[in-house]
């Protein structure tokens, strides 16, 4: 069901603590991480603590949460002191999505080159 943790998502798994990761930010909705394999000099991974599939999925069910997790984009990029950055949801394998967990990448530190790879 959307918005319950899944037993087979990596995404999920961190949240609940069993798998570690190198934690950025937290509320009580949502979760922002490093990147285990980052693309820039800021690469951390914002998502919402429930479980919903991709961007869309997300926006569709619950708006307020969409809006948590962008907050707290905007809240990661103050802090890591990104004067510009980029923020890229991925939705479905076609666009790089790999993790079926919806997230957005917060990339920075670097100049971004357009348009994206």
């Amino acid at each position: 069901m959307a918005g319950e943790p899944q037993d087979d998502c990596l995404f999920c798994k961190i949240v609940a603590g069993t798998i570690p990761a190198t934690i950025v930010r937290q509320t009580e909705t949502t979760l922002a991480f490093r990147d285990i394999n980052p693309q820039a000099p800021t690469h951390v991974l914002v998502i919402p603590k429930a479980h919903y599939e991709n961007a869309g999925a997300l926006a569709a069910a619950d708006p307020e949460l969409t809006a948590d997790v962008l907050r707290e984009a905007q809240a990661v990029a103050d802090e890591e002191k990104l004067d510009s950055y980029r923020l890229v949801f991925n939705t479905g394998s076609g666009a790089g999505q790999t993790v079926w967990h919806v997230h957005g990448h917060v990339l920075g530190g670097r100049g971004l080159e357009w348009p994206p790879g």
